[in-house]
């Protein structure tokens, strides 16, 4: 094991919130990441349909690297939700509902993206940090992140 005085460099920081608001937090952590998926694939099904006028099952597997039954089971669960309409073997199109999320959605990429390159941040990995940044960061610090990328 290779020893480091990195460590002796940090202050110590302890967690002195009591039990239930770290519990508080958590729950968000967790309501962010059941979340993340259904907004990923809504701002995708959204750019499909923009750039093609549908958005194909095969497409969306394509983009995200997945197989079809995994994407099946994705849109299964988005239908439920009342995030988009599908008929068996035909495009997937966004409800009312659905299309706002996804415009939701695109907005916090585009901030945290232009954030990210704003501190410095080369395009490529700005984009894929912000494609994880944007379904946890809270929308007050969204609307800082938004305050300095839009600084002169």
């Amino acid at each position: 094991m290779i020893k480091s005085d990195f460590s002796a460099e940090l202050p110590s920081v302890t967690d002195e919130r009591p039990a239930d608001a770290r519990a508080e937090a958590f729950q968000g952590v967790r309501e962010a990441r059941r979340n993340e998926l259904a907004e990923d694939y809504v701002e995708l099904i959204a750019d499909l349909i923009h750039e093609h006028g549908e958005a194909r099952p095969v497409d969306i597997a394509a983009r995200l690297g997945v197989r079809a039954p995994t994407v099946t089971k994705a849109l299964a669960r988005l239908a439920r939700e009342g995030l988009i309409t599908r008929a068996k073997y035909r495009s997937v199109f966004l409800t009312s509902v659905g299309s706002a999320l996804a415009q939701e959605c695109r907005r916090r990429h585009e901030i945290v993206l232009r954030f990210l390159i704003r501190l410095g941040l080369d395009p490529e990995t700005a984009e894929r940090d912000a494609e994880g940044i944007e379904h946890h960061v809270s929308e007050r610090t969204l609307a800082l992140f938004e305050s300095y990328a839009n600084r002169p």
